[in-house]
């Protein structure tokens, strides 16, 4: 079997322990990302089967507050959080989740242990997001319900780590008991696939998203996702945190203080605030920092949310038929000469 779980194939549906944990119809989850995953975003995904997150990590707790009303009014389907652990008004934050009734969180950047118990006191489904298998194994000593297993190949915020998502889903796999959710690097049912393959029961999507009508985020800064070619982004400030981003005006400023070997806050300082929100919110692409995935190189239209949805599982069970009815042959070695 390619991977565990159990096709409805008059739906197009499928089960398995992800599907079955949100209580979604596609083990297709769409990553919070920051400046980009409103409540428009978060209920077109869940309307469409997955499961869609409004991104926490830019709203202050009374905006978040809002995209959560607003994405039940637009959605019956469940939909989620994604919580980023670092930030000091956490507390409030946590605060509107509990009182909204949310029924899932997906936690970042920060120790599980802060919060988990608390909201799993409540009812509420916990996911924390990991870059490396020994990390992953203390999410789950923490009472995590599965864990998002990011490579570096993601957008935004990554692991010191510095591991590809191909090697980190099955050692993630091999390190841990409880469903697991791949992330870095997927955009297609090609992607999706294989994560499935490599022992992943779902997916994260983030910079795909990006490039749908329902991502809040600015549409100069869309295009020129969907305009990047290979090898555009790079993962930069690692002296603070690291950061995957197209590469701009900013990303050269950055380089070239990092050349100059400048202090951690002479760095800071360059970065400032709302940095993010100038590029990927308000579309500055010079001054601003342009938070995206290698996979950006692959994204070529702008296109609605639940169509991204239909075109990667449409796309994975069309994989799943060919891979079905492929007759394998046993491996038979032709020799050859190099030289006549």
């Amino acid at each position: 079997m390619l991977f565990e779980g159990r096709f409805t194939e008059g739906k197009n549906a499928f089960d398995n322990r992800i599907t079955q944990l949100f209580g979604i119809s596609y083990p297709v989850i769409q990553a919070g990302m920051i400046w980009a995953s409103g409540w428009r975003l978060a209920s077109a995904v869940s309307n469409a089967g997955g499961l869609g997150l409004i991104g926490a990590g830019s709203m202050y707790p009374q905006v978040l507050r809002e995209h959560i009303q607003k994405c039940k009014k637009a959605t019956d389907r469940p939909f989620g959080v994604n919580l980023p652990l670092l930030y000091p008004d956490i507390g409030q934050h946590v605060a509107v989740i509990l009182e909204e009734k949310v029924p899932v969180v997906f936690t970042s950047a920060g120790n599980p242990k802060s919060w988990t118990s608390k909201f799993k006191e409540h009812g509420i489904k916990v996911v924390h997001v990991v870059s490396s298998a020994r990390f992953a194994k203390k999410s789950q000593d923490a009472g995590v319900d599965a864990v998002v297993a990011e490579g570096f190949e993601a957008g935004g915020h990554n692991g010191r780590e510095e591991t590809t998502t191909l090697c980190l889903i099955p050692a993630v796999r091999d390190a841990v008991t409880i469903p697991l959710i791949a992330a870095g690097g997927i955009a297609t049912g090609r992607a999706m696939m294989a994560m499935m393959a490599l022992g992943a029961e779902g997916v994260q999507i983030g910079s795909r998203f990006v490039c749908s009508h329902e991502a809040s985020s600015h549409i100069a800064f869309k295009e020129a996702v969907i305009n990047a070619t290979e090898g555009d982004t790079i993962v930069t400030m690692k002296q603070l945190t690291p950061v995957r981003l197209i590469k701009n005006e900013f990303y050269k400023q950055v380089q070239e203080a990092e050349s100059k070997c400048v202090s951690t806050e002479e760095l800071q300082n360059l970065l400032g605030r709302a940095r993010a929100k100038q590029g990927m919110f308000e579309g500055d692409l010079n001054e601003g920092e342009l938070e995206i995935g290698q996979v950006s190189g692959m994204i070529k239209e702008i296109k609605p949310a639940g169509e991204i949805v239909k075109e990667i599982w449409m796309s994975l069970l069309s994989l799943r038929k060919c891979h079905l009815r492929t007759k394998y042959q046993p491996y038979r070695f032709v020799p050859f000469t190099l030289f006549s």
